[in-house]
């Protein structure tokens, strides 16, 4: 295609990739995330979402010249230049990650609804009936992927305009607002760590390989898909930052607050806003929250899918089933622990311990092949992009170090504690109050 003609296209038919990969990445939990940042530290750590989506953008970037220029799914690259084992691992971790985060998006949703009705069992039979909502959608359509981009450009228009509103009416400090984007290097703690974990998320760049390879682009597209990547990055900061700046206008005061699920996030600004201006966030959050519902739950189905072999295109029935998969996993958790107060931390737990080994693993399996000439050709990543992807992924193995030798223990000696004191055991010290509480800042939600 001349790019004569691309240009004369709309210019909705040249962008989606990036989108669908930004609506996965702003879900409850970069809400949660982002909005705690901003109460705490007002504008102060800003700079941290442009070095964050810089890295993100560079992996989406590499993940959507991979899906242009291979001729071949990133499972049988995988196969034919290190060997089925490693397919079949890295599948089996994002599986395994989606699948235990995906409850915390169903929770979002129903967070959403619960500010509304005050029923339980009304709210968790919403989440059900999303979720099958959900399922439909993978086996009614014979373009997946088409409706999948409709809906997300829907989702993303949302959200800008919700959490635009409700910026828009606090008038925030301009002066403080760009202050905000000078680094201040010593002030970043667990908190903000979350903050990155939650906007550079590994795992849905790795998946533009398939978006890319979904929405048809070749070779002769690599330069839009660039600027697709691009795109996407630009909404994902955007998003970040307005719900930063929103809780650093209308909540920050400099003493701890603490906000325990994303609705509190509305209801401390209810004062502010008033019952309209909650309204129009929950609308914004469960975009979010939904959207990253479907993404999440894709990611994890069509990866392992194609690292088993089994196949990669929509039109597979293996991807789907196993979408379905975390679908009902992550429905099926979400339920008990709404309905019937199941405890959710053995879950987080797990995907924290998982997350250790996978998102390095997702991020070194991506640089290598985009950097390998014999997939890429004359698209091979250039030295200084190599370079900067692999400080990428020193941050990735650096976080993960601190979650294998500070977050797991103290997560897990909490909960036995916790466990202790609900059986009437004496309960044994308390932990280092500093240590963090299960987060789910590792997954793509």
């Amino acid at each position: 295609m001349s790019g004569t003609a691309s240009a004369a296209r709309p210019w909705y038919t040249r962008v989606g990739p990036g989108l669908i990969t930004a609506c996965v990445v702003i879900g409850p939990g970069s809400i949660m995330t982002s909005s705690s940042v901003g109460a705490n530290k007002g504008y102060s750590m800003l700079w941290i979402v442009i070095v964050s989506v810089a890295f993100m953008l560079t992996y989406m970037t590499l993940g959507a010249k991979l899906g242009a220029v291979a001729t071949a799914s990133p499972g049988d690259l995988i196969r034919r230049k290190v060997g089925r084992w490693l397919a079949i691992l890295l599948g089996a971790c994002v599986f395994f990650i989606s699948a235990a985060f995906q409850s915390g998006n169903n929770i979002g949703v129903a967070a959403a609804f619960e500010s509304f009705v005050d029923s339980k069992l009304v709210v968790a039979a919403l989440v059900v009936g999303f979720n099958a909502l959900a399922i439909t959608f993978l086996f009614a359509f014979r373009n997946l992927y088409r409706v999948i981009e409709r809906l997300m450009m829907v989702f993303v228009a949302a959200m800008l305009a919700s959490f635009g509103i409700n910026l828009f009416s606090l008038r925030p400090d301009a002066g403080e607002l760009l202050r905000g984007f000078i680094p201040t290097p010593g002030s970043i703690d667990l908190e903000v760590l979350g903050l990155i974990g939650t906007t550079f998320v590994i795992t849905a760049a790795f998946y533009q390989i398939y978006l890319v390879q979904q929405k048809g682009w070749d070779a002769k597209q690599v330069r839009t898909v660039i600027v697709d990547a691009r795109v996407g990055s630009v909404i994902m900061s955007l998003i970040t930052i307005m719900l930063m700046s929103t809780a650093a206008a209308g909540l920050y005061t400099g003493a701890k607050i603490v906000l325990k699920d994303p609705v509190a996030v509305a209801e401390a600004l209810e004062p502010t806003f008033g019952t309209q201006g909650k309204i129009i966030f929950c609308l914004g959050l469960f975009s979010a929250a939904y959207s990253s519902f479907l993404i999440n739950s894709m990611i994890g189905g069509f990866i392992l899918s194609d690292g088993l072999g089994l196949g990669s295109k929509p039109t597979d029935l293996a991807p789907r089933l196993l979408t379905t998969a975390v679908l009902l996993t992550g429905m099926t958790v979400a339920f008990a622990a709404m309905v019937m107060n199941f405890d959710r931390t053995p879950t987080i737990i797990a995907a924290q311990a998982v997350t250790v080994v996978g998102a390095p693993l997702v991020a070194g399996v991506l640089l290598y092949l985009a950097s390998s000439r014999d997939v890429m050709g004359n698209e091979v990543t250039s030295t200084p992009t190599r370079a900067f992807a692999g400080t990428g992924l020193t941050l990735l193995l650096a976080m993960a170090a601190h979650t294998a030798i500070n977050k797991l223990p103290a997560s897990i000696s909490d909960y036995r504690a916790r466990l202790r004191a609900e059986s009437g055991e004496t309960t044994p010290p308390p932990t280092d109050p500093l240590a963090p509480a299960p987060q789910e800042a590792a997954g793509a939600d």
